[in-house]
């Protein structure tokens, strides 16, 4: 498509011919023409053009055919003049004079090697007295006579008697014509082979194939090369050839109806969707569309799927490439990915252009990880940069980023002008994971007894993905029953393999399950007694994934914020399993491993993120989604670090001394919740409480 902006004071032009017709527009506007293989669209900002005697109303263009398509659009930077676009896969082959040229001296030079290589040894011209000498010394295997001419082959090889460092297994001599040997009886004497051909006669197959065959290999495989490298299927000639996806409006089509439970990520974009649906409703009053959306969120959330519904909705073809794929191992092939994939979304624009993982190579600039300024990740970096920068907000072409890491990228990503608009895509609330189960069970049949809310309301802490997993995990466990629908026991007993993981079939000595069942009640029992503590929903002590048991909490209703008591609570319980086993069997095991380091973690963030110590104060040492002084950081003193191992150990000591208190206390309710447990291996959440004799809503 070819785009041209011409400014006359009367007249329309299409194509830089003037038209026959009278514009009455302001002198010095510019008319924007744009130029197809199949149509011409004219198109002004203010009053009205007449051409060819065809009049239209304010604001709308001229079209030299009837097509659909949104004449809001121009294209930057295609080459001037070329109205006809050949398919990638008609790609014209190299031609001109001094191709063909260079293909004959090749094919020259081939044959000239090739003969030279495949020329047998160069046979050595001895006197035909040695020749006799040889022959009586049984030293001669075979002969071939021409004439008087005799060639032959030695047995073992013999020097050339001119020259001594030269020699061969093959010669040639000449018979005198006044010879008088009774050669041939002397020959069949020595047992030696006498042939009436020359040795040399190589068939003519053969040399066309070993004289012409390499280079006619070669350049087989160099038209095979050229000719992928235009469908851009990256071949050698195709390594800087983007592999974007590209999914168009007909299909795969996804839409803000197959998305939910993230409704504040989507009224974000609703308007990038009106934006490309209808341009001209905010160009009018001089707005421009962001240039770029950054989604961020954690894994699962919906990122992808919501820049497919983004593209869906404005019925736009989409562009989908990871931004790891950018990188290879050939310097320079990242900025060249990124110049043709923007370079195919312009010419399909209006379109989106989606990146996901743009940490990958959006990482800051000259950072830990980066090693000099000119590294290949760093190129592609630079060239995302030039490209959004060369957006003149008409191209039609948006660009939509996912990453759950936002605080590595590079400041100049985010700024204004490149990546405008930053979404947070969060993790669904209640009645957002009912709303995404709705979705996923749509071709799921159902039975009557499948309450989606309440299953919903005991995954908290899910996103999209895990309920994905989780329903298809259900429909597997109904086939697996022979069921004809999918019960609500297929969605719990999914649900628990998905947390618990799945029931593993060993046998365990007496002494392990009573020592499981006492170390799970200690946990459950805590549960129940602490104030603020998340509801005991199951305790079971058979075998799962990596765990002898488990115990199973979670809360009523979502929680986004944690108080000091809650955090503490959950310390106290997580110690309880340890506990409890010392306080019965006077030992302690290393099944309390995971216990230790759950209790450790939330102790150190305590401290060292949410300012709960008051001996460190409200400063932040610990850094989101990272180890703990992986390197001892230079903010960080080490007097800070000693005083933050100093205060995990206190509170971890003070929650341990909590909870022996505690299961001293009630140590009825814990007998009581171990022999239950050693009695039918798994409580639900209403045995339990009963069976520990606590209300439901707390000791």
């Amino acid at each position: 498509m070819t785009v041209l902006t011409v400014s006359w004071f009367t007249g329309c032009a299409v194509d830089g011919s003037r038209t026959g017709g009278v514009c009455d527009r302001e002198p010095g506007k510019p008319w924007s023409v744009r130029v197809s293989k199949r149509m011409v669209w004219v198109r002004r900002s203010s009053k009205s053009c007449v051409a060819d005697g065809a009049a239209e109303a304010d604001g709308s263009e001229l079209m030299a055919n009837n097509d659909d398509r949104s004449p809001d659009w121009r294209v930057d930077g295609l080459p001037e003049g070329n109205n006809t676009r050949q398919p990638l896969w008609r790609t014209p082959m190299p031609g001109g004079r001094w191709f063909w040229a260079a293909l004959l001296i090749a094919l020259g030079v081939n044959w000239l090697v090739s003969s030279w290589f495949l020329a047998p040894d160069a046979p050595i011209k001895i006197p035909y007295t040695m020749f006799l000498e040889q022959l009586d010394d049984g030293n001669i295997e075979s002969i071939v006579a021409t004439g008087e001419e005799i060639q032959g082959q030695f047995a073992d090889r013999v020097a050339d008697p001119e020259d001594a460092s030269i020699s061969s297994d093959s010669f040639e001599t000449r018979r005198p014509e006044f010879a008088d040997d009774n050669l041939l009886q002397r020959l069949i004497n020595n047992d030696v082979v006498v042939n009436a051909e020359p040795a040399d006669a190589t068939p003519f197959w053969q040399q066309i194939l070993f004289g012409f065959g390499p280079t006619l290999l070669l350049l087989w495989l160099f038209f095979s090369f050229y000719r992928r490298a235009g469908q851009g299927l990256g071949s050698l000639g195709g390594l800087g050839t983007s592999r974007a996806q590209k999914y168009e409006p007909s299909s795969d089509r996804v839409t803000f109806d197959d998305v939910a439970g993230i409704e504040d990520a989507e009224e974000q974009l609703v308007e990038v969707v009106d934006f490309l649906r209808n341009p001209r409703k905010y160009t009018k009053l001089g707005a421009a569309i962001p240039r770029g959306v950054l989604l961020t969120g954690a894994p699962g959330t919906g990122k992808t799927l919501l820049a497919k519904a983004v593209a869906g909705e404005a019925n736009v073809p989409f562009f989908s490439m990871a931004a790891s794929e950018f990188i290879e191992m050939v310097v320079g092939v990242g900025a060249s990915r990124v110049r043709d994939l923007f370079n195919k979304a312009k010419e399909a624009a209006p379109a989106i252009v989606f990146i996901d993982e743009i940490d990958a190579i959006g990482r800051a600039r000259g950072s830990a990880v980066s090693f000099g300024g000119h590294d290949e990740r760093e190129q592609t970096l630079n060239q995302i940069l030039t490209e959004m920068d060369g957006f003149s907000g008409a191209e039609g072409v948006i660009v939509i980023a996912a990453t759950n890491r936002p605080d590595v990228l590079d400041p100049a990503l985010l700024r204004p002008g490149r990546f405008d608009r930053h979404v947070t895509v969060s993790p669904p609330d209640q009645l957002g994971r009912k709303a995404i189960l709705e979705v996923h069970t749509r071709g799921v049949p159902l039975a009557p007894d499948v309450d989606l809310g309440a299953i919903a309301s005991s995954t908290p802490g899910m996103v999209g993905a895990d309920l994905r997993n989780l329903v298809n995990e259900a429909a597997l466990m109904a086939a697996r029953r022979g069921h004809e629908r999918v019960h609500l026991a297929d969605f719990t007993d999914a649900l628990e393999q998905i947390i618990l993981g799945a029931e593993r079939k060993i046998m365990m000595t007496e002494a392990d399950r009573e020592r499981t069942a006492f170390h799970e009640a200690g946990h459950a029992l805590l549960g129940m007694l602490e104030p603020g503590a998340d509801p005991v929903r199951k305790i079971s002590i058979i075998p799962r994934g990596r765990s002898l048991g488990v115990t199973f909490q979670s809360p009523e209703a979502d929680r986004y914020a944690y108080t000091k008591d809650y955090l503490l609570g959950r310390i106290t319980g997580a110690l309880g399993g340890r506990v409890a086993e010392e306080m019965v069997f006077g030992e302690r095991t290393t099944g309390a491993e995971n216990d230790l380091v759950q209790a450790t973690q939330v102790a150190r963030n305590m401290v060292g993120r949410w300012g709960m110590s008051e001996r460190i104060g409200p400063v932040s040492v610990i850094k989101e989604g990272e180890p703990a002084y992986p390197f001892g950081p230079d903010e960080v003193s080490e007097h800070t670090q000693q005083l933050v191992d100093e205060e995990v150990r206190r509170i971890i000591d003070e929650c341990e001394q909590r909870a022996r208190e505690t299961l001293e206390k009630h140590r009825d309710k814990l007998d009581a919740l171990a022999a239950a447990l050693l009695d039918k291996e798994t409580l639900e959440e209403d045995q339990a409480y009963e069976i520990a004799g606590i209300d439901r809503g707390g000791a």
